[in-house]
């Protein structure tokens, strides 16, 4: 019996892509190097295997009349049209749960390295400038107010251990959750007007595009701090750079950008920002946790299961 055919939509780790070529037959990115060859393979390809950040817009799925199902490697599947994939009823899954606490651990690194100055402070070392004087005093984080845009299952992680540090906590969202002790506030610029650090965690795609914007950063305010985990598309990042260069805002610590992985120069240049390169999920353990649920959405719908871990909108069609 042949293997069901996959297109790789993605570049997947060794350890992804061993596993994907033992359970099926694998086309790796043949819709981006060899349109020829993809155009041959297109209708006998069953389902497609892509990433968080992957582009699978309905353009591609219109290629493939065999499709069945859409395994994304990530939480986030903005990249996605889902909606064009449920049209023809066809299940999307991704990787939900597995990744929280790094990204968690993320948020709360990059709220303390940009509330203490460790990058910049690392630089004072290695470039000898101690000798010459004490490195200027930083920001306390401990105690702070904490504002969450989005608290969703990392939004509670990251409320968790920001407890730990005594931060009073609120948060906004699309609705208010029941049984939550932190306050819900009704949008994200009457949130930002009440905190220290803002940190986002909410979903990208159209509903969020730019969320972060002029009101909300001007909301934060000069002593305020911004941190996105998220999205780059959930901030404005235009208006976020002018926010930082008139001193409007603090600083900001970002691990996700508009149009990564290129980063504005601006944003490069300034001292008063901390940037690490789309990391949140990435360590071994969480990357291969998040591989082994990749894979195991695949081969439950190849064998008639449910599967492990379906998107909300096909969830809610009682999938």
């Amino acid at each position: 019996m042949s293997k069901p055919e996959v297109l790789v939509a993605a570049k997947f780790p060794p350890y992804l892509m061993d596993r994907l070529r033992q359970d099926f037959s694998v086309h790796d990115r043949l819709h981006e190097t060899d349109p020829a060859a993809f155009a041959a393979a297109a209708p006998k390809i069953r389902a497609i295997a892509c990433g968080g950040e992957s582009k699978v817009p309905r353009t591609l799925t219109d290629q493939l009349p065999a499709l069945e199902m859409i395994s994304v490697m990530g939480v986030g599947y903005d990249g996605v049209d889902v909606a064009a994939a449920l049209e023809r009823k066809v299940p999307v899954s991704h990787t939900p749960n597995v990744l929280n606490d790094d990204v968690a651990d993320l948020a709360i690194a990059l709220m303390l390295s940009v509330a203490r100055r460790i990058p910049q402070s690392d630089r004072f070392v290695r470039e000898n400038r101690w000798p010459a004087g004490a490195f200027p005093l930083a920001r306390k984080m401990s105690g702070a107010r904490l504002g969450i845009v989005g608290l969703g299952r990392i939004g509670q992680a990251i409320a968790q251990r920001a407890a730990a540090f005594g931060m009073s906590i609120a948060y906004t969202g699309r609705s208010e959750h029941k049984g939550v002790a932190h306050r819900y506030y009704p949008s994200a610029a009457a949130l930002a007007a009440q905190v220290d650090f803002l940190v986002v965690i909410t979903p990208g795609g159209a509903g969020t595009l730019k969320m972060i914007n002029r009101e909300v950063l001007d909301a934060l305010g000069p002593q305020g701090f911004l941190v996105n985990v998220a999205r780059g598309s959930v901030v404005d990042q235009e208006a976020l750079i002018e926010a930082l260069r008139s001193g409007r805002i603090a600083g900001a610590a970002l691990d996700v950008f508009d149009g990564e992985p290129q980063v504005p120069q601006a944003l490069r240049e300034m001292d008063n920002v901390v940037l690490t390169p789309h990391i949140g999920s990435g360590t071994n353990a969480t990357r291969q946790a998040m591989a082994d649920l990749t894979h195991a959405n695949l081969v439950a719908h190849f064998a008639g299961r449910p599967l492990p871990s379906a998107v909300p909108e096909w969830k809610a069609l009682g999938k």
